[in-house]
């Protein structure tokens, strides 16, 4: 087994990523996100000089706004606390910016700016007309009372509103920012406006303009990919053993659909450990455990009884499996995961959340022949069921559950296809990282070409 090097960077694209070191020192995250783009652009480049000679590179890796703004609120004990909140307005070149919140400690302006940079291909990559953008705070939401949750959305919004509209930006949830959350910033958007304007948040509930099956789609889109991906070589998930990261939202909702076409779903986890269900994941105990009671992995598994059990600490990884589905946060795949994973006989990896998978990892994946899917294609059920929820607020209309998975599912085949041909096209048959980020680019590159320099 061996990992396959690093592809050398084109002269220009080397130029470019020297730039976007140099002009943002210290955020590892976003240069790792950089890097992993441009290492997919030399046949492009080569291809189209109007692309190097506009500019589109160096316009493309500088976000064309970065809000940073304090965010003062007051706890349950009276104590004035203050978090930093961030929005980065990526890229318009396709649509109004569009993009999640995320609520968590590790939350400063380079995983906000490598989160927003990879939301520009994904966004590209549906098909969809929306741009790219990404935004959060240092605020942790856990153990928070809900009094305190709604005082910090309240606070965080009546900033960020000034940024907002259904045709400039419109945010979404991610990790930490749920119903709730986006609940709480919508009632204080609609204070602050005296507008009930619908389409400037998505991932609300249902009865206040959401949309079925937005808690669900990047879970289902996860696994709609992965079932792609497999059925493009004749296998399929059904009968295969399948590790999920993660225990929020993402990961509970691949899950039931690895189930669905057949998987058996035996592991998940959170930050205090993970879980092995040699029987199969209880979906519905762990959405009672994780989404109604805010409970832990820990506490499932004593729930669920014999043939649970909680492995306190370590890495989920730990467990082989046929199909890994990382679903929790970036860089949680490392080398030695991947090297467990490959021993262990696994086929296929899709990136559930943003970048989980490190370079050398990836790198040891596809050089041993695993099916590899990148964040940017395989978890982009979730905007594009959010862009959905903008066409229902638009039209005033509310679709059904049946006809909203249906889209996702088709727009999720499309996301394959059109990673599938572009790879093939420029040289690359069979690397979803390679066709991810040159359709995704060209789309945007396109774009930017077409309205001029601005």
């Amino acid at each position: 087994m061996s990992d396959s090097p690093r592809r050398p960077l084109d002269e220009r694209l080397a130029a470019v990523h020297c730039q976007v070191l140099a002009r943002n020192p210290g955020e590892s995250e976003f240069h790792q996100a950089v890097e992993e783009v441009l290492e997919s652009l030399g046949p492009v480049v080569a291809k189209h000089p109007e692309y190097v000679e506009a500019a589109i590179l160096e316009r493309l890796c500088e976000p064309e706004r970065q809000i940073i703004f304090r965010v003062p609120w007051v706890d349950d004990a009276g104590a004035v606390r203050i978090n930093r909140g961030f929005r980065v307005e990526f890229n318009s070149a396709l649509g109004p910016y569009k993009g999640g919140i995320r609520f968590h400690p590790s939350v400063y302006a380079g995983v906000i700016k490598f989160l927003g940079f990879e939301q520009v291909f994904k966004n590209a990559l549906s098909g969809l007309p929306i741009g790219g953008g990404k935004g959060g705070s240092d605020f942790d939401p856990r153990g928070r009372s809900d009094g305190e949750v709604m005082r910090f959305c309240q606070s965080f919004m009546t900033e960020l509103h000034r940024h907002l509209g259904e045709h400039t930006d419109v945010p979404a949830g991610d990790i930490g920012v749920g119903e709730r959350e986006i609940g709480y910033m919508f009632g204080q958007y609609k204070r602050i406006t005296n507008r009930y304007e619908s389409g400037v948040l998505t991932g609300k509930g249902i009865g206040v303009g959401g949309a079925q099956v937005r808690r669900e789609a990047t879970g289902y889109g996860v696994a709609v990919f992965t079932e792609e991906m497999l059925k493009a070589t004749g296998r399929s998930m059904s009968g295969r053993r399948v590790v999920v990261s993660g225990s929020g939202n993402v990961a509970i909702y691949a899950a039931e659909r690895a189930q669905r076409l057949g998987a058996e779903v035996v592991a998940c986890s959170d930050s205090g450990g993970y879980v092995v269900d040699d029987g199969g994941l209880d979906i519905g105990l762990l959405r009672q455990v994780k989404e109604r009671e805010r409970g832990r992995v820990a506490d499932y598994a004593t729930r669920r009884g014999p043939g649970a059990r909680h492995v306190e600490g370590g890495s989920v990884w730990e467990v082989p499996c046929e199909i890994a589905l990382p679903c929790a946060t970036q860089n949680e795949i490392t080398g030695p995961d991947a090297a467990r994973l490959i021993e262990g006989g696994c086929i296929a990896v899709a990136e559930g959340a943003n970048m989980p998978t490190t370079p050398e990892a990836v790198r040891l994946l596809t050089g041993a022949g695993v099916l590899f899917a990148p964040g940017k294609a395989a978890n982009a059920g979730g905007v594009a069921t959010s862009a959905l929820e903008m066409q229902q607020n638009a039209s005033r209309d509310s679709w059904t559950f049946e006809y909203t998975e249906a889209r996702l599912e088709e727009i999720m085949r499309g996301i394959h296809e059109r990673c599938a041909t572009t790879a093939a096209e420029y040289g690359s048959p069979g690397d979803y990282v390679a066709g991810a980020n040159i359709a995704g680019f060209i789309a945007v590159a396109d774009a930017m070409l077409a309205l001029g320099l601005v």
